[in-house]
């Protein structure tokens, strides 16, 4: 998933493929395919990091995006050249997505000199500007004013860029999203504050359930206290999040002003590589959840059109099982960070 490569496929998707049409987009069979083959490496390499923590090789935290495929690969589907990404701690599909390799992150994930960000921000803290990607952060919401900042520098810098800013269900109830989206709709209402605000609500934070964790359960209507425009989408179709994303994208490239989704998702792995019990929701529901893989449902498209068998689909696995399996000893074999890269890109000069 080469720079060339994500940004090429966007490109030609963009050209060749019809618009929005009703409540999904008009997405074709070779595009279909492309996602799948995003979403299926995306997935493989989730796995591989969540096995490589529980053998020592991954320090620090690690949090996966199994399950919510279909949102990231989705609205960075609408991501031109010169628009920001920033996102929480789930956030190595938002790397992949955006043209890292699959090398640079797994390296990073195991703390080494080759890493993306040269080992040194590890899972929680992703970083490429090359990309757009401005980081994932490890402080529960505390990316949010920073993506609100980043809207309003682009819009005072005369850009025609926007900001996506992904965030949790739990983030919302943080102190920081109100005041940055407070400020969102302030400065909105004069065209100046481009954030796509896109919240993936996956139900739970840690071992929290949204039900336990707010009052008003309807997340995307916290946004009517700002003034800022919302609505809700499922995040297990990919169609539906693609056409969501694709119009709201050129709503706020247009306005300037904030608009908010909900993308209503679900996290079919643990909260974190370590959450092992998980009590706080049943083998059950999570089994009820897998039905609506979004993977799976994708699958299911692609046969159902004929666009692809079930001898491709194993071969699009099977390839991307090689790709994460290289990834992987790439990581291992990759050497430590030397000491005197201690300092480096610490301090602005």
């Amino acid at each position: 998933m080469a720079t060339t490569q994500s940004q090429s496929s966007r490109k030609r998707r963009r050209q060749d493929e019809p618009a929005v049409a009703g409540d999904h987009a008009a997405v074709g069979n070779e595009a279909l395919i492309e996602f799948y083959r995003h979403m299926v490496l995306i997935r493989l390499f989730e796995e591989a990091a969540q096995r490589a923590f529980r053998r020592g090789k991954i320090g620090g935290y690690l949090h996966v995006y199994v399950g919510q495929e279909a949102v990231a690969t989705g609205f960075l589907d609408a991501y031109r050249p010169g628009d920001k990404v920033i996102t929480a701690y789930r956030d190595h599909a938002h790397a992949l997505l955006l043209g890292a390799t699959a090398n640079a992150v797994m390296a990073e994930l195991y703390g080494k000199a080759t890493g993306l960000v040269k080992g040194k921000g590890g899972s929680m803290h992703l970083f490429n500007v090359a990309g757009g990607m401005m980081g994932g952060y490890g402080i529960v919401g505390g990316h949010i004013p920073l993506g609100v900042g980043m809207a309003y520098a682009l819009r005072y810098q005369g850009t025609d860029g926007i900001v996506q800013l992904y965030l949790g269900d739990g983030a919302i109830n943080n102190g920081a999203f109100h005041e940055a989206a407070n400020l969102a709709g302030l400065w909105g209402k004069e065209g100046l504050n481009p954030t796509l605000f896109i919240v993936e609500n996956n139900h739970y934070g840690m071992g929290t359930s949204v039900e336990r964790a707010t009052a008003m359960t309807d997340l995307a209507r916290k946004f009517d206290s700002y003034g800022i425009e919302h609505e809700k989408v499922d995040g297990m179709d990919l169609e539906a999040v693609i056409a969501c994303a694709h119009r709201v994208t050129q709503r706020v490239r247009e306005t300037g002003k904030p608009y908010a989704v909900e993308a209503l998702t679900y996290r079919i792995a643990p909260h974190g590589a370590a959450d092992f019990l998980e009590r706080y929701r049943t083998k059950e529901e999570v089994a009820q959840w897998r039905q609506r893989d979004p993977i799976g449902l994708l699958e299911h498209k692609l046969l159902e059109r004929g666009a692809l068998d079930e001898d491709q689909l194993e071969a699009i696995r099977k390839e991307a099982k090689q790709a994460v399996d290289d990834a992987v000893r790439f990581a291992e074999e990759s050497p430590e960070p030397p000491l005197s890269e201690l300092l480096t890109d610490v301090y602005a000069e």
